[in-house]
Parts: structure tokens; C-alpha cells; sequence
């Protein structure tokens, strides 16, 4: 438009509608948007080039499309600036997402991903904000992330579910919802602000990684979080048996003089949990699911028809605590890297579905917090920008998952459990894609994460599959440009 063509009235009209807007952004406008149903909630697989979405150490939600190529990506023209997904009953797309790679014919249609929480923003800027954080996860391939509670000050009441979303917006990569804590403060006594939290976006409800000791308080929050369909994300410890423990205990805690956290420290806790859902009718998601046990219990759960569910982060399906003989605090996470016979139980898990989603974990942490002695260190990995990665090496190439069975772990696992409508490619959902090369490998450089912090104990090794594009919306927010052409 010329500015011959311009009208100054129209425009400082148009401007200041937008100016309204924003500043009720804390307001009415804030309230509709938080009061209707959360859409667009799209979680893809990380990797070394994406964008897309998840964060912390908790969960997150996706609902997109993932595919895979060999070669140049070509996928149907989304519309350009953005939008919802085309008409699949359209002639031009009768082929939702043909993408083919060389020796690979593969047409694949999924949803987003769930995986990561997010920490940082605010209180813990020096590990994390939600500029890099989301950064990160679109470098892992993740289009939506979940943002975990255990911020600076918790995010137990409607502001501050509501700052985590507007940081977001500002950032402008990609999508963020809140998780609610569970309790006010994350102290496990009294419950938070729940129907405000509601209010406020949040998608689900968390203490993050402390865990609800108190059984009355976890009945209550199941109630609670119920009567608004929404699910509690809870991290299964005792915490007095875990008190002061570095790795799994076990004989490489014995033979290395380390003090342990039993496998029966999430046992216990994850039975209690399960009763609880049977007694309330709640939905209880486990996260960080790490021992035999556990994923025995949650199968029996689920089939009795019980509202659990979990998930396993990728860290735990390819190390073992055999790792802790280095004495490498980048190693140290929680739950800690267990043995054998607990990963095989995992991997068995999310063969036959017991587990239903993999969730990043990412726990960022500043380089001098990790540069100190192992039983000083913090727990944590940073695990937004490698996740897809890590879980193509564990899973993949041994055998244990297909391609269509591990997408379907890190997006419509994810989105079940915030008990959101997305992860497929269909009229009216968020044309959220992430498009890999299976085939290609890179080297891991912690020096060049998106993150803030470098906390990786894979720096320097090669891993497989590379995210070549992600688009958010229809629009590319990481990567090349895809190559717009119909089959």
C-alpha cells in the first residue's frame, strides 16, 4: 500500500485497538481466552535443527505433524502466514503429509509432542528463561511446551500462571502453557488456587519434582483437579527414602561407596498414587516413570481401567547407573539412571503401551552449579535439544519401537494426557510440522545449545536423525523452508 493510499484515522483507529488489546491482555481479553478450551497445544521430536516445543523437567503437550525424509523436505503448502491445517476432504490434499526419502517411502500423519517442562523465568534466569528455553525446544523439534511450576515464586495462583503466558507471547517461537502447582508453595500442605490456576491457562497441576507426601492432600488435589478435567502430574518418591541419595542403589552404589535411592522409594509411591486415583477418579500422570516395578503396577492399573498414565525420559532408556563410576555430576539426574533390568522394563513398557509418552526432561543448570562435587551437585539434564535423538538411539536402531509407535509416543501420548484434541494433521488443528531426516547424524556440541545452560553428559558424541524444518502454525519458526509441492 502506498502511503498516498494511507488513511491516518483508520490507522490510528487500527492502532489503537491493538494497543487495547494488549493492555487487556490482563484482562477481559486474557479471560476469554483462558476461559474457552486450550487448542493448539503441539509437541514434535527434538533434535539438532527445529523448532517446536516442550521445557523443564515435567511434561508437556504437542499436537502437530511429524515426517521423515532423506532428502529435500516437500510437504503441501500451508497457507503461508500461518493458520489452522488445510481440508483434508480437498482433491489437493488427499495425501495429508507425503514425505519420501531416499530407500524410505514413508507417509506419515501425527500429532505434536509432549515432553519437557520448562524452568527458569522467573527466579532461576541463570539456568533458564523462557527466551531460551523456548529456543531450545524449538531446536528439539517441539512446537508446545508445558512450563513447569517450581519457578521463583511458584506459579500457584492466577498471575502467575498468566506472566508465564504473556513471557511467551513476547518470545514469540514457540507455544507455552502453564503448569499449575499442585500445592501453594510446592510445600505438599495446602492445596493452591486450582479453580484460579484454571482460570489463569493452566493445562495440568504440579509440584514439579517435589513430591505430595501428604496422602489427605493428594486425595484432595485429585478431587479437586477432577471436577475440572484436569490431570495432576505428579512425581512419584518417597522422599525420606531418597533423602540424600546420589544414584540407584544397588550394587554400582555399594561398589562406589555412593548413597542410594531405592527402586522402592517410586514403588511405594506410585501404589499410593494408583489408589488414590481408584479411590477419587482422578487422572494421575507419573511422571519420570524409572523402575520395574512401577511400570508392572501402572499396567495393571490401566488395565482396570484407572485414570493413570506416565511417561519415561529419554535419558533413562539409554543409560545406566553403570555411568556413575565417572564421578561426572552431568550424569546425576532424578530419578536417578537405573539398572539394566529397570531399562529393559521401560523399553517393554512403551512397546506394549503402558507407557504413552516420553517426555523430555529438560532440568537446565548453570555451569557452576554442575563444576562441584558429585553429592553437591544438583540433579538435572538438559534434555530439550537432544531428546529426539537420544530416544532414535534407544529405540530405533535396537528394534524395540517402529517410527509410527515412537511419534505416537512423543505427540498423542503427550497430548492425551492434558486431555487435549491435537497431535494429527486434520481440518481446524494447528498445522504444527517437524520434519526429520532419520538418516543423517550429528555431533553434539553443548556449546552451541539454544539453551542456556550446557548440562549434557552427551557433548561431543554422535547421535542419530536430524530436524531438518519446523513449522508452528504453518509458519516455518526453525530450519529451511520446505519445498511446497502436492503429490
Amino acid at each position: 500500500m502506498g502511503l498516498g493510499k494511507l488513511n491516518p484515522v483508520k490507522a490510528a483507529k487500527k492502532a489503537a485497538s491493538g494497543l487495547t488489546r494488549g493492555i487487556k491482555s490482563v484482562g477481559r481479553t486474557i479471560d476469554r481466552e483462558i476461559t474457552r478450551p486450550v487448542t493448539k497445544l503441539g509437541v514434535i521430536d527434538p533434535i539438532k535443527y527445529l523448532t517446536v516445543d516442550p521445557i523443564k523437567a515435567a511434561l508437556s503437550t504437542v499436537g502437530g505433524a511429524m515426517g521423515l525424509t532423506g532428502g529435500t523436505p516437500s510437504i503441501p503448502n500451508l497457507g503461508g502466514s500461518g493458520g489452522s491445517a488445510p481440508s483434508l476432504t480437498n482433491p489437493e490434499y488427499q495425501t495429508p503429509l507425503d514425505l519420501t526419502a531416499s530407500g524410505l517411502q514413508t507417509s506419515l500423519t501425527t500429532r505434536g509432542r509432549t515432553s519437557t517442562i520448562l524452568s527458569g523465568a522467573p527466579g532461576f534466569e541463570e539456568d533458564e528463561c523462557v527466551l531460551t528455553g523456548t529456543a531450545a525446544a524449538l531446536a528439539g523439534g517441539f512446537t508446545t511446551i508445558a512450563a513447569q511450576s517450581d519457578s521463583s515464586p511458584v506459579v500457584d495462583n492466577r498471575s502467575a500462571a498468566e506472566f508465564v503466558r504473556l513471557q511467551a507471547d513476547r518470545a514469540k517461537q514457540c507455544r507455552v502453557f502453564p503448569l499449575g502447582a499442585v500445592t501453594k508453595q510446592q510445600r505438599g500442605e495446602e492445596l493452591a488456587e486450582i479453580g484460579q490456576l484454571v482460570q489463569g491457562g493452566a493445562v495440568g497441576f504440579s509440584d514439579a519434582k517435589h513430591p505430595v507426601a501428604n496422602s489427605e492432600v493428594m486425595r484432595r488435589a485429585l478431587e479437586y483437579t477432577r471436577m475440572f478435567r484436569r490431570p495432576v502430574l505428579h512425581f512419584a518418591m518417597v522422599p525420606e527414602l531418597a533423602d540424600q541419595g546420589v544414584m540407584h542403589e544397588g550394587f554400582q552404589s555399594t561398589r562406589l561407596g555412593l548413597r542410594g535411592i531405592p527402586a522402592a522409594a517410586q514403588d511405594i509411591m506410585t501404589g499410593r498414587d494408583i489408589a488414590l486415583a481408584e479411590l477419587t477418579g482422578g487422572r494421575v500422570h507419573l511422571m519420570c516413570v524409572s523402575t520395574r516395578d512401577s511400570v508392572a503396577r501402572i499396567r495393571q492399573a490401566r488395565a482396570a481401567g484407572l485414570g493413570v498414565s506416565c511417561d519415561v525420559s529419554p535419558h533413562h532408556l539409554l543409560m545406566t547407573d553403570d555411568v556413575m563410576e565417572r564421578f561426572d555430576p552431568l550424569y546425576k539426574c532424578l530419578p536417578p539412571l537405573r539398572s539394566r533390568e529397570h531399562v529393559d522394563a521401560l523399553i517393554a513398557g512403551l512397546r506394549d503401551g503402558t507407557i504413552s509418552a516420553i517426555s523430555a526432561d529438560h532440568q537446565p543448570r548453570a555451569q557452576e552449579k554442575k563444576q562441584v562435587e558429585l553429592d553437591q551437585a544438583p540433579f538435572g539434564i538438559c534434555g530439550l535439544e537432544t531428546a529426539l535423538s537420544i530416544c532414535v538411539q534407544a529405540l530405533i536402531r535396537p528394534g524395540h519401537l517402529t517410527w509410527l509407535q515412537l511419534i505416537a509416543r512423543l505427540t498423542k501420548g503427550p497430548a492425551d494426557v492434558l486431555g487435549l484434541p491435537y497431535g494429527t494433521l486434520s481440518p481446524g488443528q494447528a498445522a504444527d510440522i517437524t520434519i526429520i531426516d532419520p538418516r543423517a547424524e550429528w555431533t553434539v556440541r553443548a556449546s552451541a545449545f539454544a539453551s542456556r545452560s550446557r548440562n549434557t553428559p552427551f557433548d561431543g558424541q554422535t547421535l542419530p536423525a536430524i530436524v531438518k524444518s519446523v513449522l508452528v502454525d504453518g509458519v516455518v519458526r526453525f530450519g529451511v523452508t520446505p519445498v511446497a509441492s502436492v503429490p
